[in-house]
């Protein structure tokens, strides 16, 4: 089904419906209400909702790196099933990028579990779009700092973004 979609930066009255969101796409971590609330009020220039008919169907919560301001890192990317199979998730990442503010974002990092097929090929197919490399290395070790509880998620950085490219190429 395609959907009219609307992309936005989040507010904060967007936080509960980001958090149900998040709930019906496993294998994403919820995190609290709260810590959602916080996301939608405190980074919405580098986030963003997508909307169609009525209902929240897509969301991206990033924020750039205190030490690194000029990479922006993606905490989590959550598709309804309603918003699936349109690129959605590619155009939010354009969004976030092509946002009057966000132009000297040079870099994109995320965690991606090794296993995690549908998220590899959303950043390799984002990272080829925006004619830029990925890397991909250990970040946080399954052992060393999730106590053998949760897989190794793997870093993948994506960048340098040119900055002619990243206006001019359509998601």
């Amino acid at each position: 089904m395609s959907l009219n979609l609307t992309l936005r930066p989040p507010t904060d009255s967007d936080g509960m419906a980001v958090h149900k969101l998040i709930a019906e796409c496993p294998p994403l971590d919820t995190n609290s209400a709260y810590c959602n609330l916080i996301q939608c009020a405190h980074f919405a220039a580098t986030s963003v909702i997508s909307e169609g008919a009525g209902e929240v169907v897509g969301f991206i919560s990033g924020h750039r790196i205190p030490a690194r301001p000029d990479t922006l890192f993606v905490w989590q990317v959550a598709v309804s099933a309603k918003g699936r199979g349109q690129g959605l998730a590619g155009r939010m990442l354009a969004a976030i990028l092509d946002r009057p503010g966000n132009e000297d974002i040079r870099f994109l990092e995320t965690t991606v579990t090794a296993d995690n097929e549908a998220s590899w090929a959303l950043f390799e197919s984002f990272a080829r779009k925006r004619d830029a490399g990925l890397e991909r290395s250990v970040f946080f070790d399954r052992e060393q700092h999730f106590a053998g509880t949760h897989d190794t998620e793997m870093l993948a950085r994506i960048g340098p973004f040119r900055q002619e490219s990243v206006r001019a190429v359509a998601p």
